[in-house]
Order: structure tokens, then sequence, then C-alpha cells
């Protein structure tokens, strides 16, 4: 299929549809709101549904009814948005149903700036609400990525009944490149008429399905949150995605990013290698579940004298990258959040004096 030029925002909304949700609820916030704008024209051409909530809060809700009736549906938001649905993603997550959810960070905390960040990678991957729950999360680098990983989304989410969450940046959504549309979308037939509340009458069928999040016996609770730690275990063995990128030389330092700030680390390395300096890249593409192994054997490899962590915030993974190299390494972090990109020169000063 040809590729076609589309802005972030809009090839995630096409993505969506691609992947055959019909279902869209949402609240603009910007950086994101172009997904709205282009679903609102989009969707009504295959039968689809938008409809904008009156806030975040009542949009997580609305999520929550259709994915407890089986249909595919997703919303997008940006990050004080995704903490006003933080509630019922929780509610999600117990009732075991599949719903996705997109995130197009910008800079906080409070309202901040509307500008690029990566400051919710603790809200994503460390649950966001209350109780003992983890979202898959997925971070594209690019908006080719950010259409594969939201069409893959759908998939992942019916596979293990529960949210999905693409975690990208005021970037990825506002700026365009070339994006190919895959037609071979990964599908298995649906399971819905087990567990869905779409009447009795839909499925043919006597027995009534009950979704629900309240669990008033105590043994019943903890057996749901077992159900769910399972499947977060199940996550951890088949999920794990990243990409190394110039680990076949033997690099003096391995700088640890994800998103589009890679991107920048990329061209920096690049750079670097032109002058004799020989720096590795390890880039998570899943933030839940992380690449725990993967990340400690491109950090203790022989050659490897230092990690560095680079975000664009104040250092939230950076604390997982520590966790996993387990002291092996001298784990450094270097962050901006204000909005500000950090060019590719600057990572390579940064670099210089870490060596």
């Amino acid at each position: 299929m040809a590729k076609v030029l589309m802005k972030g925002n809009e090839a995630i909304g096409e993505a969506a549809i691609r992947a055959g949700c019909k279902n869209y609820f949402a609240y603009p916030i910007t950086p994101q709101s172009e997904v709205a704008e282009y679903l609102v024209k989009r969707l009504p051409e295959v039968d689809g549904v938008f409809l904008q909530g009156e806030s975040e809060v009542a949009v997580g809700y609305m999520i929550f009814g259709a994915a407890g009736a089986g249909e595919r549906v997703m919303t997008t938001s940006s990050s004080p948005g995704i903490s006003l649905m933080s509630e019922a993603i929780s509610y999600i997550a117990a009732a075991q149903v599949p719903a996705v959810f997109v995130n197009i960070m910008r800079g906080g905390p409070g309202l901040g700036g509307i500008l690029p960040a990566q400051g919710d990678y603790f809200q994503a991957t460390k649950g966001g609400g209350h109780g003992d729950y983890r979202l898959l999360v997925l971070a594209p680098e690019g908006v080719q990525e950010a259409v594969e990983m939201t069409m893959n989304a759908f998939f992942l989410a019916e596979k293990y009944r529960g949210p999905v969450m693409i975690l990208g940046d005021g970037l990825i959504g506002q700026m365009m490149e070339p994006v190919e549309f895959p037609d071979n979308l990964k599908t298995e037939p649906s399971n819905k008429d087990e567990w869905a509340a779409n009447g009795m009458a839909t499925r043919n069928s006597d027995k009534r399905n009950l979704v629900k999040s309240l669990f008033l016996d105590p043994k019943d609770l903890n057996d749901n949150n077992l159900a769910l730690k399972s499947k977060y275990e199940q996550m951890k063995k088949e999920e794990i995605l990243y990409e190394k990128y110039n680990t076949d030389t033997d690099y003096e330092v391995l700088i640890t990013s994800y998103g589009t700030m890679s991107r920048v680390c990329k061209t920096s390395i690049d750079m670097m290698e032109g002058q004799g300096i020989h720096v590795g890249l390890f880039r998570p593409k899943t933030l839940f579940p992380f690449p725990e192994e993967a990340v400690f054997d491109a950090a203790t490899k022989k050659s490897c004298k230092k990690v560095i962590c680079i975000e664009m915030s104040m250092g939230q993974m950076v604390e997982d990258v520590e966790r996993c190299i387990k002291g092996q390494r001298e784990v450094d972090f270097y962050g901006e959040c204000g909005g500000d990109i950090p060019t590719p020169e600057k990572i390579i000063q940064v670099i210089k004096r870490l060596l």
C-alpha cells in the first residue's frame, strides 16, 4: 500500500478505524485535539459513533460502558485528561474489559504547558489510579509506529481483556510523516460472548453476563487480583518489545531513551561516530512490561562503562533502568521538561562530559 503524508493525531484516528474501532468518546485538550476533529468527520463514513463527553471523567465511564458491551472502543487525551480518567481506568482493569487509551503527553505537573513532554511515565506504567492494576503501555518513536501500535493495541486489549495505553507526546501528535497502514493486522476470533454484557438475545444465550468491579467478599477480591497479576506475568513473557541501536560496536556509553527523545539520541549517536566516540542506544517500545533482562544485558556489555537515561522529564524511566541494572553500572540522567526538546548537539555535550 502506498504511503500517505499525515499528521500524527490524524493518523492515530485513521489507524483506530482500520483496526475495527467504531466507538470513540473524547474531550478536547491540546496537543491531541486533532484526533477528535478527524474522527468526527471520518467515523460517520464507517457507521461509527463519536460523542464528546462533558468532561474527561464522563468520557472514562463512556469507555467503560462500551467496553463492557464488548465493543472496540478508544479515547485519546493528554496528561491532565488522563488523570481525570484514572478512576475509570482502574474500574476497567478490575472488570477485565478491553479498551484503548492514547495519551499525547504535554508538560506538567498542573496545567503545565502544551508542548511535548514525557512526564507521565509514572502515571502510565505504575497504574495511575487506585488498586493493584497495570496497563500494557506502548511507546512509539514516530507517526508510523504510532499507527502500528494503535492498530495492535486493540488486539492486545482483547487478548488480555484490559486497558492498553499508547504513550506518545505532543511532537508525535503534531508532526507530519509518511505513513503506511498495515493490512496484516493481528486478529483472532473474539470470545466476547463469553463475558460481555451485550444482551442474551444478541448472543442467542440464556446465560447472563455480569461486568463488575465490586467484590465485597475478601476471597473474591483476592482471586480477581490474582487473575490480574497472572495476566501481567503473561505480558512479561509474551509482549516485551525494544530496539537496540549502534550496539554492534564496542560502545563506551549506553543511552536509554524512549519515544521521540530516542530519535534525537540516534542523531547524536551518528554524529559522535564520526568523531570516534562509540555510543549505543537501548529504546524500550513497551514501557510495561519493561524489557528488564534486555536492558541489563545491553548495560553490562564489557566495553560499556556508563549508562545515561535521557528523557523529556525530571527523571522517571531512569528508576526502572537503575532497578534493572542492579548496580552493575553507574547510571546517570539528563532531562529537560519545559517543552524544548534537547538538540543532538546538547546530547553530545552531555555524553562528552560523562566521558
